[in-house]
Order: structure tokens, then sequence, then C-alpha cells
């Protein structure tokens, strides 16, 4: 059975409960954004409008739209048996999800060159399949030329790690 053939039953969760979850969420975010704004100014000065008065009516726009798609997925019964994502599905965009997670912690703390080696290595063998004699040359090569290209090229400094440190960088 392919990924595209998934039952309503094998569904790891609704799409009315996931439409419900992101309306709350950019709700949350509009809010936030709403808050801060009033917090710097989000009035008409006598000199024009103050820093947050355009954010403050984006954040205003997106509250109000996001409270229409909440309700609107309240009232939508005919969503609750959809499936939103399969198990086939989902077990798919986790295997890609966790390790870019765990790239993006790594960043902090192996900086971004060798966790950027580590991330290509491992899906290069682990979704890939390639041999070592693949991997390697391709997991240490991209992270060089990136290194080079950023950070002695244009210098634009990047997340280093105490790899970098050890070469003065």
């Amino acid at each position: 059975m392919s990924i595209h053939e998934d039952s309503a039953d094998d569904g790891v969760v609704s799409t009315r409960t996931v439409e419900m979850i992101v309306a709350l969420l950019l709700l949350a975010v509009a809010g936030i954004v709403m808050w801060d704004s009033h917090r710097i100014g989000s009035a008409w000065a006598p000199d024009g409008p103050q820093a947050g008065y355009f954010p403050f009516y984006v954040g205003l726009v997106l509250f109000i739209a996001s409270a229409a798609n909440l309700v609107a997925a309240y009232r939508a019964r005919e969503l609750s048996d959809d499936s939103f994502v399969g198990r086939g599905q989902f077990k798919l965009v986790l295997q890609v999800l966790v390790p870019a997670a765990i790239f993006v912690f790594a960043i902090g703390y192996l900086g971004i060159y060798i966790a950027a080696a580590l991330y290509i290595g491992f899906f290069m063998a682990w979704l890939g399949g390639y041999s070592a004699s693949r991997i390697i040359p391709v997991a240490v090569l991209v992270p060089v030329v990136f290194f080079v290209l950023f950070e002695i090229w244009f210098l634009v400094p990047l997340p280093k790690g105490p790899v970098e440190a050890w070469f003065g960088y």
C-alpha cells in the first residue's frame, strides 16, 4: 500500500483538530504582536505613526482572520472524519523533522559546519543508503565549501563551534 492509500481510520489526527490548533497558535502570535506593538507605541503621534502602529494592525488582522478560522473549523463537523495525515505519512515527516530538529539544536554546541557535516552524512547513510566512500567526501566538502564561501569570501560569520575555534575562527 502506498502512502497515498492510507485509510481514514489509519489517521493520526483529524483535519478539524489541526485547523483548530493552527488557528489557536496564530491567535496567540497575533495577541503577542498586538501587545508588544501597543507596548512600544501603536498610536498616531504628531509626527506620524509610532513604531508599533503598523505591526499592531497587522496583528489585529491576523487575530480576526484566525478567530474566523477557529469558528469555521469548530463548526465544520464534516472535517472531524477527515484524516489530516495517515500514520505512514506521519512517520515519513518525522523521519525528516526529528533529525532536522537535532541538527538545529546541535548548531548551538558544534557550530553550523560540523553539525551540517553530521547531518549530511546521517541522511546519506540512513535514507540514501550510500557507502562511506561517498558519504565522507560529500559530508566534509560541502561544509568546507560553505565555510570558505561565507566566512572567508563574503565575511558573513555563522555560528561556529570548538573545531573552528581550534583553527582560530
